[in-house]
């Protein structure tokens, strides 16, 4: 029996001494259901590239859509991406509920959450807000996912609708109890969860741009730490081209380069060679 304790103990230390030396990493896509490009694209990073979880918008005009790719991929993570803002010019979206304090004169959600100097006096908090209202709102959006995709396990902010200010903060640990989904973009997350949230180490403009400046990324990573990277992968074709908003007008250009990215045989190469594990946020969280 004591050799076998110590063949157990010898076998626990090896596994933990492997967890420590590894990184886990989470490919994060968003914005699924905002257009039909961005679905078949978000799917397509996932079956052919390295996206883990994936950020639906309930509130947009191809979320049917998306709930039923959803179904035939029940591998894909699945995080509701709460919304309270409408940034592009040639395609706007409104709440589920009646919330006057949420929306501009046309009824669309604000371009913003917080204020740009691109877009004055267009943001949500420059307008004010009733916080009952958001929370009227998340709910309905929450709810709206949970009734057509039931295995949703986490909550996300798109543009910052979780963490503009700490009330809402405060609000969407509330919601997240409640539900038992826990939220990735509120204040302090990092810290809860223990990871820390990367980007490019460089410029993004090409598709070659993004793999070497997310292979600099990569390769900085340290062993034993927890990692999220995220970006809105589509297509550059004729719905993707008529989406902008000032400041970021090549949108189908510059999304169909993400796409491409997160499908390119180097980076998978090199995250391999690294050790990195591929997690999805879900699994981030249990642990």
């Amino acid at each position: 029996m004591k050799a076998r304790h110590l063949i157990c103990a010898a076998a626990a230390a090896l596994f933990m001494a492997g967890a420590a030396s590894a990184q886990d990493l989470v490919i994060r896509i968003d914005d699924i259901g905002s257009s039909h490009s961005a679905n078949l694209a978000c799917i397509d990073t996932y079956r052919n590239g390295i996206a883990q979880s994936v950020e639906i918008m309930t509130v947009c005009p191809w979320f049917m859509e998306a709930v039923g790719m959803l179904k035939e991929n029940p591998g894909l993570d699945v995080g509701v991406h709460l919304v309270l803002s409408s940034e592009w010019e040639g395609i706007k979206w409104g709440p589920l509920t009646d919330c006057p304090s949420l929306v501009d004169p046309d009824g669309y959600f604000w371009p913003k959450v917080s204020p740009a100097k691109s877009m004055p006096g267009k943001s949500l908090v420059e307008n004010g807000y009733d916080l009952a209202e958001i929370e009227a709102e998340f709910r309905a959006q929450i709810e709206m996912a949970l009734k057509y995709i039931p295995n949703v396990t986490h909550l996300s902010g798109h543009m910052g609708s979780e963490a503009f200010s700490q009330e809402v903060s405060d609000l969407i640990l509330k919601l997240s109890a409640e539900y038992g989904l826990p939220s990735m973009d509120h204040r302090g997350s990092e810290q809860q969860y223990g990871y820390r949230f990367v980007s490019y180490d460089g410029p993004r403009r090409t598709l070659k741009e993004k793999v070497e400046s997310l292979s600099k990324t990569i390769v900085a990573m340290e062993p034993g730490k927890r990692y999220m990277f995220l970006d809105h992968p589509a297509y550059d074709d004729s719905e993707m081209q008529g989406v902008f908003h000032q400041g970021y007008e090549n949108v189908g250009s510059d999304r169909q380069g993400v796409t491409d990215m997160l499908k390119s045989r180097k980076l998978r190469k090199l995250i391999e060679k690294k050790g990195i594990r591929l997690i999805s946020f879900a699994e981030l969280a249990k642990k």
